[in-house]
């Protein structure tokens, strides 16, 4: 006698269905995540600079690496440009979320940033004038972001902040540190916000290091270590080729366990009374009218006029 095997019961077939479009939309979401990471991060590198100015005496570097974990891709960038004057402009910054409209977003503070750092006096403008234009875009977003003003005339460095890292900076000679001028809130956020601006003249040669904080910040690693392992880097590395620096100080990134993506952006310059600084001010003198910048006193003035001492070289 032929045995027949057991028809399956309505249930158990409901179940098998269910379980077989579950399994397929799993498939497809991941494979619909995987897509939105892959257009992240390309994006990510297609809107980051191809090359970085610079001038005889100051040189300059980055490195980009993305998040260990694909969710994350999309946030950080770096950037460096010509102004008008003759001066360099350099940012760095990080923008919320890690996905492709974080990508997005990323584009429109670059491009925002470059916009008005032609017109604007310092880079405290440059800020205020960016965070009122990303707020008028009505964008649910917010970015950090530190903008650095390099005048080849009068080798000075000016700079501000939005709620970013600071900056790490050593000199030759060994002296080192953390660049802990005030900053101001993150770019998007608050719309008339003010920016402090802290200018330095490079007396001395040396370098300036620019982090996002998936280099220095991670889960069990506080952001105070992580920017003195950076600043022990810059110390060892303060006279050397700007682009092994800044491989250096994206080795920092391995040991804080971050899952972030990080940038790291690295100024390396000569002394202003140096040859190399002579040649600068001769190139740029004669290509443009010299940048004639207000006389205040070095150091750091903010919207209010009140100013802060300390330099970083």
């Amino acid at each position: 006698m032929t045995r027949r095997r057991p028809t399956r019961s309505a249930s158990t077939e409901d179940l098998l269905s269910t379980l077989g479009r579950l399994t397929a939309q799993a498939r497809e979401s991941a494979e619909l995540q995987q897509a939105r990471v892959q257009l992240a991060e390309a994006l990510q590198r297609e809107m980051l600079p191809a090359s970085l100015p610079g001038v005889p005496g100051l040189r300059a570097a980055a490195r980009y690496s993305p998040a260990r974990h694909g969710l994350y891709i999309g946030g950080d960038w770096y950037d460096g440009f010509q102004l008008p004057e003759g001066a360099l402009g350099f940012s760095i910054g990080d923008v919320e979320g890690h996905d492709v409209e974080a990508a997005a977003f990323m584009g429109q503070v670059r491009i925002g940033l470059r916009a008005v750092a032609g017109a604007a006096a310092d880079p405290g403008e440059v800020l205020s004038r960016a965070n009122d234009l990303l707020i008028s875009v009505d964008c649910d977003l917010f970015a950090t972001c530190s903008f650095i003003r390099f005048d080849p005339v009068t080798w000075e460095i000016e700079s501000a902040r939005a709620g970013h890292v600071p900056a790490v900076w050593a000199t030759v000679d060994g002296a080192h540190g953390v660049a802990e001028e005030e900053g101001g809130l993150p770019l998007g956020m608050l719309p008339g916000s003010g920016y402090c601006v802290t200018r330095h003249r490079l007396t001395r040669a040396g370098c300036l290091v620019l982090v996002t904080d998936g280099v220095v910040e991670g889960p069990a690693f506080p952001i105070d270590e992580g920017l003195a392992r950076v600043a022990a880097v810059a110390r060892e590395g303060a006279g050397e080729d700007p682009d092994e620096l800044a491989a250096e100080v994206m080795k920092v990134a391995d040991s804080t366990g971050h899952e972030d993506d990080s940038a790291v952006l690295v100024l390396r310059y000569e002394a202003a009374d140096g040859p190399e600084a002579a040649a600068a001010r001769a190139v740029t003198q004669g290509r443009t009218a010299p940048y004639a910048p207000d006389r205040r006193p070095e150091g750091a003035r903010c919207p209010d006029g009140e100013h802060e001492g300390g330099a970083p070289g």
